[in-house]
């Protein structure tokens, strides 16, 4: 099982990286994959991946476990981390 983790710097609250971050979870979803937050926390669910989202003070931490599905289908761990920063930064206003 392979394991992307990307972390994305912010200045922003709690709160407001989480309202940003909807843009990051449609992105996601056109995916089949999707977040269900608990306070800062947000599992990220769908076939063939799992993993988490963690909103800290200074940083998201976002954690994508790969499954056999998702290698069978052809996601490589190395494009999907690319995508992730992308869509991260893109989502939180940062520069790419």
């Amino acid at each position: 099982m392979s394991t992307v983790h990307v972390e994305q710097p912010h200045s922003l609250s709690v709160d407001e990286v989480k309202v940003k971050l909807e843009a990051f979870a449609a992105d996601i979803a056109k995916y089949g994959m999707k977040l269900v937050w608990a306070g800062s926390r947000a599992d990220l669910k769908g076939t063939g991946a799992s993993g988490s989202v963690v909103v800290e003070a200074t940083k998201v931490i976002v954690e994508v476990k790969l499954g056999m599905i998702a290698k069978a289908a052809g996601v490589k761990a190395d494009r999907l981390e690319g995508s992730i920063k992308k869509r991260l930064a893109s989502a939180l206003g940062a520069e790419t």
